[in-house]
């Protein structure tokens, strides 16, 4: 994982000692690294996130499954996010349309495939299953990496990003300090970047 470089305490001076960071502070914050500018972006925009994708998709276990999908691509991409072009709300509510749209279209599609070889020969092509596999790589992916992580990372990340609870909700719901939980969170994370190949 990158080294951070900043935190929430070096917030541009012009923010004022007690103005609350907006969006684009955490995500730049977020580029650098920074787990705890990550949990209070989480906390900023997951219930327009997961709100979005619930009504692109309408299915609650493929909503959860994008949402966590959704929710790692913004901690993996932040140095991508160019303020020039948009504010960070705006940036993390296109990335979240077209991940659920692309799973409508994924589903979609398999569906088509799954009636069309139903019509025609059995023995299915080679390039047809490898395109089949290829489109649920990632899933599996990030099913695989949670496999590595401790039974508490694993539980935490998975309340958090499959079932959209926020991390006081968390530490409720397991019993456990809101402080372990956000430092189970934040290793969980990292364990995750490193086990999907990101470099930074």
């Amino acid at each position: 994982m990158p080294k951070r470089e900043r935190s929430l305490q070096s917030l541009p001076p012009d923010a004022g000692p007690t103005a609350e960071p907006t969006a684009d502070d955490l995500l730049a914050l977020v580029a650098r690294g920074d787990e705890a500018a990550f949990e209070r972006l989480y906390d900023v925009v997951s219930g327009a996130v997961f709100g979005l994708i619930r009504r692109v998709l309408r299915d609650q276990a493929q909503s959860e499954e994008v949402f966590q999908e959704v929710m790692l691509e913004v901690w993996r991409t932040a140095t991508r996010f160019d303020p020039g072009r948009g504010s960070a709300n705006t940036w993390i509510m296109t990335m979240t349309h077209r991940r659920a749209v692309d799973r409508v279209r994924s589903a979609q599609a398999a569906t088509h495939r799954e009636e069309h070889v139903a019509r025609l020969d059995p023995a299915r092509p080679f390039d047809e299953v490898s395109e089949q596999v290829s489109g649920r790589l990632e899933q599996r992916q990030v099913r695989r990496c949670l496999s590595f992580l401790t039974g508490l990372q694993r539980e935490s990340v998975l309340l958090a990003y499959y079932q959209g609870y926020s991390y006081p909700e968390v530490a409720s719901l397991l019993g456990i300090p809101l402080g372990t939980v956000k430092t189970r969170m934040r290793d969980g994370l990292i364990r995750l970047r490193d086990c999907m190949g990101v470099t930074g």
